[in-house]
């Protein structure tokens, strides 16, 4: 079983939530470093997993990239964003990246030497109906498919062998580096499925339980999901099903979506869908909305129905914004996280809430779905595993209402987002509903309770093997990881920030003498599907 099934997804657009310039200005600056200064307030929501959309280098708006192996420097350098993947894993946060794997940048080093070298290029290959018949958009003296007609971003050819391995190489690095626990695929739906393959086989080599979801607006989505293939892929059906039944007021479109995906029989039961109600590319929900009193069933929904949920920054606030044919900047702000304008922090504590009863309730993470009473206005469906059932009811008039529905059993129900609210049901219930509201009924004995005022206990991600860590340092031979030899041949400390630093001399290269972090020395990492000392000890 993933980790994401125990996870709640906070969802960061890097370049804009920083204020990066939009084009490439190449002067180095750590704007990133300021996800460290959110962390209480990532805690209070209750995620434990970060999403980054793209962070290497690119020319503009991250998916036209430049460097897969160096984070863009409008957001910092590869250490600086080690460090931050380093501390959200200390505090219970794992880090998923996006992979943009479909096209590249007009800078992208091949695409540079076919503009020099032109049919003498090795790279000629690399890119998808790349010929020498007619000249690009851009002037180029070749012919070229950009992606969607963008011909800015140009589409690699995932058939040559040598673009696999150069995109494989690059993951692994990732892993290796940063220690990331999954991956976003941009533009999946437009991706060979061999490809997936491949990458799969890689990720889950080096982590078992790594995570693969694609981006796939429309279609079929087990066309891309299961077996030897990704894990799972983005929600749009529902995304748009989610807002358009509380803007029209018919609970049936989205019962009907849910039912059709998760029920018995379901298309997609087998699917564990990253669900969303807004991210970098559609408008922000509370924009969507025609009635802001919406936003907290909205919520409830997303965080309830089957699949992870996530939140897009910003949004737990219900910051407004809107995409326009110029451009989608409008979803992109620049945000402090801890002092957003007119925030509506009424929201942000729903959410939280929300984070803390999915996390706490195993049919919530785990059980099947069922539809029990459904009406324009109000809805009633159940999640349930063979240990737990759970009721989530919702009223979306501006009325109270009392609404019913057949429990099949005779028990207590306590509604956790609410106060632990207790009801008597014997078969069938009638439970009031304040206006715009949500309940979540766990069926018990009378004795279950749920304290939403608790911190949740975030556990540091470790990715290190306790055993290696307990070893010291000592003057001798080791060899790295990449198969080198060193002679560990003293210690120093930093005169500035006073850390200790291993002194190692190069066997094959005596003149050369390194230095590095002690703790970096002796820590581990993922290689080859396992854990292992960066520096091995030779007897």
């Amino acid at each position: 079983m993933s980790f994401i099934h125990e996870s709640v997804v906070y969802n960061i657009y890097p370049l804009g939530y920083c204020g990066a310039p939009k084009e490439n200005d190449h002067v180095q600056s750590y704007r990133l470093d300021k996800v460290l200064d959110s962390m209480e307030h990532f805690k209070r929501l209750g995620v434990n997993v970060m999403l980054f959309n793209p962070v290497f280098e690119s020319s503009r708006h991250g998916y036209d990239t430049i460097d897969y192996r160096k984070i863009d420097c409008r957001l910092g350098d590869n250490e600086s964003f080690k460090k931050i993947c380093e501390t959200l894993r200390a505090n219970g946060i794992r880090v998923i990246l996006d992979g943009v794997f479909n096209h590249v940048g007009r800078e992208f080093f091949a695409f540079k030497d076919v503009q020099e070298k032109k049919w003498d290029s090795p790279y000629c290959g690399w890119f998808q109906n790349l010929n020498f018949g007619g000249n690009s958009p851009f002037g180029d003296p070749f012919w070229y498919e950009g992606w969607a007609g963008h011909y800015d971003l140009v589409k690699l050819n995932l058939q040559n062998p040598d673009v696999v391995n150069y995109l494989l190489d690059s993951v692994s690095f990732w892993i290796d580096a940063f220690g990331i626990d999954g991956l976003r695929i941009d533009a999946a739906d437009v991706i060979d499925c061999e490809f997936f393959k491949k990458l799969t086989r890689l990720c889950k080599s080096q982590k078992p339980d790594f995570w693969l979801y694609g981006e796939i607006v429309g279609g079929d989505y087990n066309r891309l999901v299961g077996g030897e293939l990704l894990d799972s892929v983005t929600n749009y059906e529902c995304y748009k099903g989610i807002y358009s039944s509380h803007n029209d007021h018919n609970y049936f479109e989205i019962a009907h979506s849910l039912n059709r995906q998760f029920a018995n029989g379901g298309i997609y039961q087998n699917i564990y869908t990253f669900n969303f109600v807004d991210n970098h590319d559609v408008n922000r929900v509370a924009s969507e909305l025609r009635d802001k009193n919406h936003l907290y069933n909205v919520y409830t929904m997303m965080y309830t129905m089957p699949g992870v949920p996530s939140i897009y920054y910003g949004s737990e606030f219900g910051i407004e914004g809107k995409r326009t044919w110029e451009s989608d900047y409008d979803l992109r702000p620049c945000l402090d996280l801890n002092n957003v304008p007119n925030a509506n922090m009424q929201l942000c504590e729903h959410i939280g809430k929300l984070s803390r009863v999915r996390l706490a309730l195993e049919a919530l993470k785990y059980g099947k779905f069922e539809n029990v009473n459904i009406q324009n206005e109000k809805l009633v469906y159940k999640r349930f595993t063979d240990n737990q059932t759970v009721f989530v009811m919702f009223n979306l008039t501006d009325r109270g209402e009392n609404l019913g529905f057949d429990s099949q059993c005779s028990a207590k129900l306590t509604d956790v987002l609410n106060g632990n609210e207790m009801f008597d049901c014997n078969g069938r219930c009638e439970i009031y509903m304040p206006p715009y509201s949500s309940r979540i009924l766990v069926v018990n004995d009378g004795s279950f309770r749920l304290d939403l005022g608790a911190e949740l206990a975030a556990e540091p991600i470790d990715n290190s093997v306790k055993e290696n860590n307990e070893e010291e340092i000592t003057l001798g031979k080791y060899r790295h990881f990449k198969g080198n030899e060193y002679e560990v041949i003293g210690f120093a400390k930093h005169s500035e920030t006073e850390e200790t630093l291993v002194l190692y001399q190069s066997l094959q290269n005596p003149d050369t003498v390194w230095a590095r972090p002690y703790d970096m020395f002796k820590e581990t990492i993922w290689r080859d599907g396992r854990q292992i000392k960066r520096f091995e000890k030779l007897s």
